[in-house]
């Protein structure tokens, strides 16, 4: 499992540490590379094990990264105790999901106080490190507060 990145806020480190255990994380070998209030960006490598042909990914991983990504940036809006979930997501594949990485830009569209909805652009990165976008993911985020009720 990835560290969370040194220099984010103590709620962004949190907000890290549980994406990056969640088990579906980890089989992605999800990083985060950037966490700012309302944005969020994730990289996956192109593993053989997600591939349908060399080198060219299956729907699920894109979706995934996408998925992982708007709704991580819908968690950077949400106040100290409080986690999020996915009710809902639609994704456009738009070109060929192909290279050594995938990278999503996940943002918030409008957060609101019991769903957010977010988004994310995934973009299929090459050697060179040249981005093509390859998908777009529209999602709704539910907020969840964990905090304990007084009784």
């Amino acid at each position: 499992m990835n560290a969370p990145a040194p220099h984010a806020s103590p709620a962004f480190q949190q907000l890290e540490r549980l994406v990056l255990s969640m088990p579906m994380a980890q089989t992605l070998g999800l990083t985060f590379t950037r966490v700012a209030p309302g944005e969020v960006e994730l990289e996956i490598p192109v593993l053989d094990a997600f591939t349908f042909r060399p080198g060219q990914l299956q729907a699920t991983p894109v979706f995934a990264i996408g998925d992982f990504a708007a709704v991580a940036a819908a968690g950077t809006t949400l106040p100290p105790g409080w986690i999020n979930a996915t009710v809902d997501a639609t994704l456009k594949l738009l070109a060929p999901a192909q290279g050594v990485a995938l990278r999503a830009r996940g943002r918030v569209i409008d957060a609101g106080k019991l769903l957010t909805v977010c988004a994310a652009d995934v973009y299929a990165v090459a050697q060179d490190g040249q981005e093509t976008l390859c998908a777009t993911l529209l999602g709704t985020a539910r907020n969840i507060d964990m905090n304990p009720r007084p009784r």
